[in-house]
């Protein structure tokens, strides 16, 4: 399976402004208030990530009544505001009681800077794949910032990475925006980086990703949420938290 790269346009600051989500507050039937549950002995839920056979990545209870899945983008604006402002409440009132589990699943609408982004943030294992999320979304700005730059300042050597195939485009645009440099802080040696970013099995499963978020349930932008399989309509924090209450995390 290949991944077809998005246009260049939305590249640009605005045009990811454009392609991100965001929406109204939806309808989620109300349900009666669950039980906590307690966590393991000496763990806390919010420390329980694991890979999913979705391909994503769950953090806190597996058994959870409350399952949350994000489809979400580390270029989205929208998604970096979710992943900014939501992760705290959201473990410590939801996660940390064993109510609700958080599942995240890459989307990658803008094309190769995403692909890179998820291949790296993939690179470490299991149990840091939220710590590195967090970090993705918190520095944000300033990867949105250098890639508008390269968009401006070099728009042929932007089309000519557009046209590499996925390994190559991947390594080239981590190189670009210092995302190679960005993952040391994190323990990842440029060597590990680079041999992730060129992972074709890596590639493969995160294309699946898209395809399955694209033809089986219906997404279409960032950040797209699902409480219990049912789509919903919010676009942050402040839409989602209510629906989390509702279905029964109160």
């Amino acid at each position: 399976m290949r991944i077809k790269f998005a246009l260049i346009p939305v590249l640009a600051l605005a045009g990811l402004l454009a392609a991100c989500g965001g929406g109204g507050e939806g309808n989620v039937t109300a349900s009666a208030p669950v039980k906590a549950v307690t966590a393991p002995a000496g763990k806390a839920w919010t420390d329980v990530i694991v890979k999913t056979t979705d391909g994503g990545y769950r953090q806190g209870n597996p058994d959870a009544p409350i399952k949350l899945v994000e489809y979400g983008s580390r270029n989205c604006p929208y998604c970096g505001l979710f992943g900014r402002t939501a992760p705290e409440p959201l473990r410590k009132n939801y996660i940390a009681t064993g109510k609700v589990s958080w599942e995240f699943r890459d989307f990658l609408i803008h094309g190769a800077p995403d692909l890179a982004a998820a291949l790296l943030n993939q690179c470490v294992p299991d149990e840091s794949f939220f710590p590195v999320l967090d970090k993705f979304f918190e520095n944000q700005d300033t990867f949105l910032s250098r890639t508008e730059q390269l968009v401006k300042t070099q728009p042929q050597l932007i089309q000519q990475l557009q046209q590499m195939p996925p390994p190559q485009a991947a390594v080239a645009f981590a190189e670009q925006l210092g995302m190679i440099d960005f993952m040391k802080q994190y323990g990842v040696p440029e060597a590990k980086a680079r041999q992730c970013l060129g992972d074709q099995k890596k590639i493969d499963e995160i294309a699946k990703v898209n395809a399955d978020g694209a033809t089986v349930y219906g997404v279409t932008g960032t950040p797209s949420f699902f409480i219990n399989g049912k789509k919903v309509e919010a676009g942050s924090w402040e839409q989602l938290e209510p629906l989390l209450k509702a279905a029964g995390a109160r």
